[in-house]
């Protein structure tokens, strides 16, 4: 697989893909482009973080700017800390939910967010041309070290006026903790010693990088947290990705909560204490729809894309946001997915309402949401989406980002992939059987 490219950075298999030439070549480009000045580092806790962390520290400091190394800390701790310093910008090394192998460099603007198309293009144009720029010997740059962040991350956190840390700790809530041996396995224990929860139960957090099981927090992957939560009953089973940056959950029972409900938990907490908008994108359930009419609020859709998520929030003035993926944002701390934000706020909610997982749980609508997908070969895929805007077009279809066509009993949404020569076709409905047959007729109707 070659070297996956975008604005917000690159990703691919180290030593194949993901080399130090071109790793260099990417960091010269954003050095330039967004120095010099102070640049915050940190990274996950992949085999190869290290070695990536060198190399892009050095080269920072080669087109002259000061890097502040934060180590191995959740991508919205560095996010957090671009604030902090009042830095330029920022450097995330992370692959995501991607398996070990693979590792990524994320780039932040000076607002701690992903970089705008404008910004993104320039450093790609740049990376992309032969030529490169140093500095001389007495204008590198310097680096420092700065061990505390997650400390100012999670502080920053129990100071928001609506986290009442003495109601969670006399919940005494149980909590077991899957971060895949990720950034989370350090930072989700200390939030919750923070929190005043004495009982939990710690699995899969050694920071060793060594992925107990396959990354990414969905069903599937986590029959090892679901088992130990059937047969000892903890209250809450808390489950991140490599960085930290999304929030998947466990009830007492064992019982995937979904990562789609996540979001709509944070809607849901947030809408109730301090009434607002939220955002979420096309892709993303109907759920935080429900819930924003249960607070008469609205929940605007932006394109795919956690910057997309973020631009409209800020348009919008939302006071929540996030992705179905399990991504929650919140604008009183950062415009960024934030794991830790979430279980804070989710811990919150539960202790004030004095509800169990389940319970809260089984007060929100079912949907299920399906994926398939239309291959493009030899096929024109801006064709195929005219075709579903014109066929659809009473439904009024949102064509934001492809066609979302919404249907009273759910919703179906084309997109192109931006990896892949296919239509990415998502669908949702009070069931899978349901969600399937819509998906079946928009397919069979536009292709």
């Amino acid at each position: 697989m070659a070297l996956m490219t975008s604005i917000s950075g690159i990703r691919g298999i180290f030593g194949t893909d993901l080399t130090p030439e071109n790793i260099t070549r990417f960091t010269e480009a954003y050095g330039n482009v967004v120095g010099p000045g102070t640049i915050v580092v940190g990274r996950d806790t992949r085999v190869t973080g290290q070695i990536c962390e060198d190399i892009i520290c050095a080269t920072l400091q080669s087109v002259g700017c000061d890097v502040i190394k934060a180590g191995v800390v959740p991508t919205p701790t560095v996010e957090m800390g671009v604030l902090k310093h009042k830095a330029d910008g920022g450097i995330i090394i992370s692959a995501s939910h991607n398996p070990a192998e693979w590792n990524a460099l994320k780039l932040l603007n000076e607002k701690g967010e992903f970089l705008n198309e404008e910004r993104g293009q320039e450093v790609l144009d740049r990376a992309n041309a032969d030529e490169r720029s140093y500095v001389a010997y007495d204008q590198i740059g310097s680096v420092v070290e700065d061990t505390h962040l997650l400390d100012y991350h999670i502080e920053q956190i129990l100071e928001l006026p609506y986290i009442d840390v003495e109601l969670i700790q006399q919940a005494d809530f149980s909590i077991t903790v899957d971060a895949v041996n990720g950034a989370g396995g350090i930072a989700v224990p200390a939030l919750l010693q923070r929190l005043g929860i004495e009982q939990v139960h710690q699995m899969n957090c050694e920071p060793s990088g060594l992925f107990a099981h396959e990354p990414e927090p969905k069903a599937g992957n986590l029959d090892e947290i679901s088992e130990w939560m059937r047969k000892h009953h903890y209250d809450l089973g808390i489950v991140t990705d490599p960085d930290a940056d999304r929030l998947a959950m466990v009830t007492e029972t064992g019982e995937l909560f979904g990562e789609e409900y996540t979001q709509a938990a944070a809607f849901d907490f947030m809408m109730d204490k301090n009434p607002g908008p939220g955002v979420t994108n096309l892709s993303s359930s109907r759920v935080v729809d429900d819930i924003a009419q249960r607070h008469h609020q609205v929940c605007h859709r932006s394109a795919v894309g956690e910057i997309n998520v973020v631009n409209l929030m800020k348009e919008k003035k939302a006071v929540i946001g996030g992705e179905g993926n399990g991504g929650v944002i919140n604008p009183d701390l950062h415009y960024g997915r934030d794991a830790l934000a979430g279980i804070a706020m989710i811990l919150q909610l539960l202790a004030e309402r004095n509800l169990s997982a389940s319970e809260y749980r089984e007060q929100l609508p079912d949907y299920t949401i399906v994926k398939n997908k239309i291959d493009l070969e030899n096929v024109d895929g801006d064709a195929i989406l005219s075709k579903a805007k014109e066929i659809y077009a009473s439904h009024d279809p949102n064509t934001v980002d492809g066609v979302k066509i919404d249907f009273v009993e759910g919703w179906v949404h084309l997109r192109k992939s931006n990896t892949e020569p296919i239509i990415r076709v998502y669908a949702e409905s009070t069931s899978r059987e349901k969600a399937n047959k819509l998906a079946e007729q928009v397919m069979k109707e536009v292709h």
